[in-house]
């Protein structure tokens, strides 16, 4: 075997530095060729991972399709509608009446409209309050009931600075109404 003319003119040193160069470019070359082909593999495998539990999850739903249905068909008969603005303050008034059921006292009530999506239109009343534990547990409870679709968006609760035995609650209350039919 005849080595080329360049490395045959190359002194001992020479050959040893350029073989030297070809090993670690070599290394080089092999090691970002295997990092990519086991990026590559880590990959698919998140893939295929995920894609199991999204084909689990679907098969759930489908054994649970009757469930579902049946929980579909009661939204549809007991979700309120929204049919006009007025029907959205009585909202603050039901709040009011549960409120006064416990003696809760209620400060600053204001009501506003909220989101509307395909699923359900809200209405929103923020509302603060003063009154001992119990009655407020209470007051949370009735509130919101299944039959109401009542959502407490968010809720500050702080014990009155006066008296240890009386809380204040800040709340951001929503009404989820059934959504706007599109043929009307």
């Amino acid at each position: 075997m005849k080595l080329p003319a360049f490395f045959e003119r190359m002194n001992r040193r020479e050959r040893l530095l350029s073989a030297s160069v070809a090993g670690v470019l070599f290394l080089l070359l092999n090691l970002f060729i295997w990092n990519w082909f086991f990026g590559m593999a880590g990959r698919a495998r998140t893939e295929l991972a995920a894609e199991k539990a999204a084909r689990k999850q679907q098969s759930v739903y489908l054994k649970e399709k009757s469930l579902w249905a049946k929980r579909d068909q009661w939204l549809h008969q007991k979700q309120p509608s929204l049919k006009n603005a007025a029907e959205a303050s009585t909202f603050l008034d039901q709040l009011k009446q549960v409120a006064g059921k416990y003696n809760i006292l209620i400060e600053n009530p204001a009501i506003g409209s909220g989101e509307t999506t395909p699923t359900h239109q809200t209405v929103f009343a923020s509302i603060e309050t003063k009154s001992p534990w119990p009655p407020l547990v209470h007051f949370l409870y009735d509130a919101q009931q299944p039959d109401a679709f009542v959502v407490f968006d968010s809720v500050n609760l702080s014990i009155e600075s006066g008296d240890s035995t009386m809380m204040r609650g800040k709340f951001k209350i929503a009404k989820w109404f059934a959504p706007v039919q599109k043929g009307k």
